[in-house]
């Protein structure tokens, strides 16, 4: 695995629930892969090569990487498959120098597209023009606060911006109730 420098990267609670991931070992793996990129093109020593890596790549040895996340190559290569089909990361192969066991030596190494939406600069950009990492799309999700939010939708629920959990506080009719964050077919609740 690299050394990886201090800092913090932007990510998402509902990481966890995306269909993306079909367990909390990929969430984890795909979390690992964004705080493990580089966040400045360098060069980087790997068994006994130089290997050129751009902002936002890492390099991720399938092999290696199935045995530490306890899973197998094919279940890792299928993951890193879905991954590239979903427009969440690129791949590339670097050579590594031959060695006399190993004439040909192939690195994977694993560009994190939109790797600078998940990097929130305060002078460039603000925290609302973010990527979600879960949908590689930018998100709407409305921050937590107890600033009333007069989103008014067509049933005629207007948010507080009141959050709990995965509930939302709504005002319908003039009461208050709890609306479900995901699932719209949920009845609203007048308590938690």
């Amino acid at each position: 695995m690299q050394k990886t420098d201090s800092g913090y990267f932007l990510v998402y609670r509902k990481v966890w629930r995306n269909k993306v991931f079909r367990s909390l070992i990929e969430s984890s793996v795909w979390l690992y892969m964004i705080s493990s990129a580089t966040h400045q093109d360098k060069t980087l020593n790997f068994l006994d090569s130089r290997i050129f890596v751009k902002r936002g790549e890492l390099i991720f040895p399938l092999r290696k990487n199935a045995t530490f996340w306890k899973m197998t190559y094919s279940e890792m290569r299928t993951f890193i498959l879905r991954l590239k089909r979903r427009g969440m990361i690129s791949t590339r192969l670097a050579q590594l120098t031959p060695s006399s066991n190993h004439p040909r030596r192939n690195i994977t190494i694993i560009n994190v597209l939109n790797y600078d939406k998940f990097q929130y600069v305060d002078n460039e950009q603000s925290a609302h023009n973010q990527l979600s990492p879960l949908s590689n799309t930018h998100s709407t999700y409305k921050q937590s606060t107890k600033i009333p939010i007069k989103n008014k939708s067509s049933n005629g629920i207007v948010y507080t911006g009141d959050v709990f959990g995965d509930y939302a506080q709504v005002k319908i009719k003039g009461k208050i109730k709890w609306k479900h964050k995901f699932k719209d077919n949920m009845p609203l609740k007048d308590k938690l």
